[in-house]
């Protein structure tokens, strides 16, 4: 296949299996050759914070000398940013030629009666791409939960990480603190380290603790104690953590813990598991750090930020940083998918907001931008519907270029799926 037939193909396969679990992943793996079997894991799941904690701790690794493959979900600009090696994107031919063998060992189970799901296509070729470059580790981030998410077919699994937990797909995985994180839980094998995001919810944390304990597996929790943030420039994050002069690209106390999480991954790696791993690679690593829309400051004359924050504690976080850098009057392009908990989003904002501007992203299961409209009336003054996203961002742009100096900018929030136009826009 060409390169725009293989993504027209796997773009094409179902989205949802008629049942969860990580079984059709092992008999398309198993088609394939077990490419995972060659492969050392660092697993990561939680609710917010997977793709930050996982693209820091990829760049550590690479840092560090080894050759370090990254598989995030989803993706934001362009769908080869699931496949990296070495912070570099597969290239369209080598994912054209990955996909090409997928496709003939899913089809060959689907003559079997067992059809492949797309996320279920999507791990089978970056693990067999991984395979075929010899990485010598793989930072693999879930796709929902853990225990039955397609990922959870590896085995080799060094180091699992739990980043934050929040209550997202609670129709999948569960409306208690402590049935989503006994799914996220489920990656925990071989008597692997933990590594845990500190400030979860205390039922989330005392189930992490009983599954961790169960599985034989060692526990590190970094102490919220030990982070200390520097006073600095507006959406600037500077932080001491443990004796570690820490300059983390993504702005807000969350991110400075997931560093810690990341930071304490790679030393489980450099104590327990034999890797090399200096400090020069810790700080470094997470210094050269790059991931698109993680309250990215897309530009300051105006301000413009770009945040892919898509549930309440997500948006909770990017209000705690825009409270902390005084952020006021901005313009806000919101779209929010449906069962997100758009009140408790739009709410945490709307101290930050003079202008919303509501949109519909690209989903079937977007919230109109007119219905989306109506709910935010009752938490801000000013809001308008508009037909597309390059409307709203010309509206808001046009706004922020009237504020006084020290106020006002752009707010693009709310949607993955509105984070990827929003950038591409943008570019522009």
């Amino acid at each position: 296949m060409e390169y725009e037939q293989a993504l027209a193909w796997v773009h094409g396969l179902p989205r949802t299996a008629p049942v969860r679990g990580a079984e059709n992943e092992r008999l398309l793996l198993a088609q394939l050759g077990h490419p995972e079997a060659q492969l050392k894991f660092v697993h990561i799941a939680g609710t917010n914070g997977k793709g930050s904690t996982a693209v820091m701790l990829a760049s550590i690794l690479h840092r560090a000398g080894y050759k370090t493959g990254l598989n995030i979900s989803p993706y934001v600009i362009d769908f080869r940013e699931r496949f990296q090696i070495d912070g570099q994107l597969i290239t369209p031919e080598e994912l054209a030629d990955i996909l090409t063998r997928v496709r003939a060992a899913a089809e060959a189970l689907a003559e079997q009666g067992m059809p492949v799901m797309e996320f279920t296509a999507v791990t089978a070729a970056a693990l067999l791409w991984f395979a075929r470059q010899k990485c010598d580790i793989v930072v693999l981030e879930t796709g929902i939960g853990g225990r039955l998410d397609a990922t959870n077919a590896v085995q080799n699994t060094l180091v699992a990480c739990i980043t934050a937990i929040g209550k997202d797909h609670t129709d999948i995985l569960g409306d208690t603190y402590e049935k989503i994180a006994a799914e996220k839980c489920g990656i925990f094998k071989n008597k692997c380290t933990v590594v845990c995001y500190p400030r979860q919810p205390r039922a989330a944390m005392d189930t992490i603790v009983l599954q961790a304990r169960r599985a034989g597996c060692p526990l590190t929790v970094p102490e919220v104690q030990d982070v200390h943030i520097y006073k600095g420039l507006p959406f600037e994050n500077r932080v001491d953590y443990g004796g570690y002069d820490l300059v983390i690209p993504f702005p807000g106390a969350h991110q400075a813990l997931n560093a810690a999480v990341a930071l304490e991954a790679a030393l489980a790696l450099d104590n327990r598991w034999g890797y090399r791993i200096s400090d020069e690679a810790i700080t470094e690593g997470i210094r050269q750090a790059r991931f698109p829309a993680r309250i990215q400051i897309i530009g300051r004359s105006p301000l413009i930020i770009l945040d892919g924050a898509h549930n309440p504690d997500g948006v909770a976080a990017l209000a705690d940083t825009l409270r902390a850098a005084k952020a006021r009057g901005l313009s806000a392009v919101m779209g929010i998918l449906q069962d997100k908990g758009a009140g408790e989003m739009l709410s945490a904002l709307s101290p930050f907001v003079a202008q919303l501007y509501t949109v519909t992203p690209a989903s079937p299961r977007a919230i109109p931008a007119g219905q989306l409209a109506e709910q935010a009336s009752r938490f801000y003054p000013h809001v308008t519907a508009c037909e597309s996203v390059s409307e709203a961002l010309e509206l808001a742009r046009l706004d922020a270029q009237d504020c006084p100096p020290g106020e006002g900018g752009v707010l693009i929030c709310g949607s993955l799926y509105l984070a990827s136009e929003a950038w591409a826009l943008l570019q522009k």
